[in-house]
C-alpha cells in the first residue's frame, strides 16, 4: 500500500499494528516514535520497527499513513503540534476509542492537503504495553471509521482496505454516533464490571476464593489501565451519561420484577440477554 507507515505510540495496538503490517507486507517500512525512551530503546531492539525516531516530527516526515496510538486526551494535541509535518497527500488517523474531540482538532489543525479520517479498531485488551502485542490482533474483530461531510472519500477508501487486509471487519458512523455506539457497547460494559469489582471489594475478602470462571469472565475488562479508561471516560461523559440512564432503568424494571415475585418477567429478560449474548458468537 505504500512505502512509509508511521506509528506514533507503539503500545498494545500500535506495536501490534507495525507487527501485522510488515507481517503482511502492507509497506516497505514501518517507523516509530514514543514519548518514553525507553520504550524507543525497547523498539530499537524489535524486527518489526524499521526505524525509530526520538522526535514525532522526524517520524512522520514523507509518511504516506499515519496511525496515532497514544491515549486518547493526547491525540488533539499531537495533531495540532505536528499539523504542518504531515506529509502532503498523506492520510492521517488514529485508533482512539472516542472520536468527538479527535475529530473536531484534525478538522480544525491540519489543511486540505492532508486527509484526516477517524479509525476504531476494536481490537483491545485489558493488557496493555508493548510487551503483549501480537501479530493476529485484528484479525476477525471490527473496526470503526468516522470520516466527515468534508472527508476526501478517496482516504476513507485506502483506510477500508488499510484495516480489512489486517483481517478486520469495516464499518462507518459519524463522529457522534460512534460515541453513542462505543458507550453503549463498550464503555458501559467496562463501567459495570469495575463497579461490580468495587462492590465485592465490600464483602468478605473470603469469599473471592470461592469465585468461578464466572464472576472472571464477566469482570475481565475492570483490568484495564483505570488512567486510560478515566481520559475515555472524559472524553466521552455525555454518551456514557445516556447509556447509564437507559442501564438503570432497565436495572430498576429487573429489581422490581424480582421484588414482586415476577418470574415470567425475570425469565423473559434472562432469556433476552442470552438470545443477545449468542448473537454475539
Amino acid at each position: 500500500m505504500g512505502k512509509k507507515l508511521t506509528v506514533l505510540g507503539p503500545g498494545l495496538l500500535g506495536a501490534s499494528l507495525g507487527m501485522s503490517v510488515l507481517e503482511r507486507g502492507l509497506f516497505e517500512s514501518v517507523h516509530v516514535w514514543s514519548r518514553r525512551p525507553e520504550t524507543r530503546d525497547k523498539c530499537r531492539t524489535l524486527p518489526w520497527c524499521t526505524a525509530v525516531h526520538d522526535s514525532p516530527e522526524k517520524a512522520i516526515a514523507d509518511a504516506e499513513l499515519v496511525v496515532i496510538c497514544t491515549p486518547v486526551k493526547i491525540i488533539p494535541n499531537l495533531l495540532e503540534k505536528l499539523s504542518k509535518d504531515f506529509a502532503e497527500g498523506s492520510v492521517v488517523t488514529d485508533v482512539g476509542s472516542t472520536k468527538g474531540s479527535i475529530c473536531k482538532a484534525a478538522q480544525k489543525n491540519l489543511s486540505d492537503k492532508v486527509n484526516f479520517v477517524g479509525s476504531h479498531p476494536m481490537a483491545g485488551s485489558e493488557k496493555t504495553g508493548l510487551e503483549y502485542a501480537r501479530a493476529d490482533l485484528f484479525e476477525g474483530q471490527a473496526c470503526i471509521l468516522t470520516p466527515t461531510d468534508e472527508t476526501d472519500p478517496t482516504a476513507t477508501a485506502k483506510l477500508e482496505d488499510f484495516w480489512s487486509q489486517l483481517g478486520m471487519k469495516v464499518g462507518k458512523s459519524s463522529p457522534a454516533e460512534h460515541d453513542r455506539i462505543v458507550a453503549a457497547i463498550s464503555h458501559l460494559p467496562h463501567i459495570l464490571a469495575s463497579i461490580l469489582c468495587e462492590q465485592l471489594t465490600k464483602s468478605n475478602p473470603e469469599w473471592k476464593s470461592f469465585a468461578g470462571k464466572g464472576l472472571r469472565d464477566t469482570t475481565r475488562v475492570a483490568a484495564g489501565d483505570p488512567n486510560l479508561w478515566r481520559q475515555i471516560l472524559e472524553e466521552n461523559s455525555t454518551a456514557i451519561c445516556e447509556a447509564l440512564k437507559n442501564f438503570r432503568g432497565t436495572l430498576e424494571s429487573f429489581s422490581n420484577a424480582l421484588e414482586q415475585s415476577d418470574f415470567e418477567k425475570i425469565e423473559d429478560s434472562l432469556a433476552k440477554g442470552k438470545t443477545f449474548r449468542d448473537s454475539l458468537g
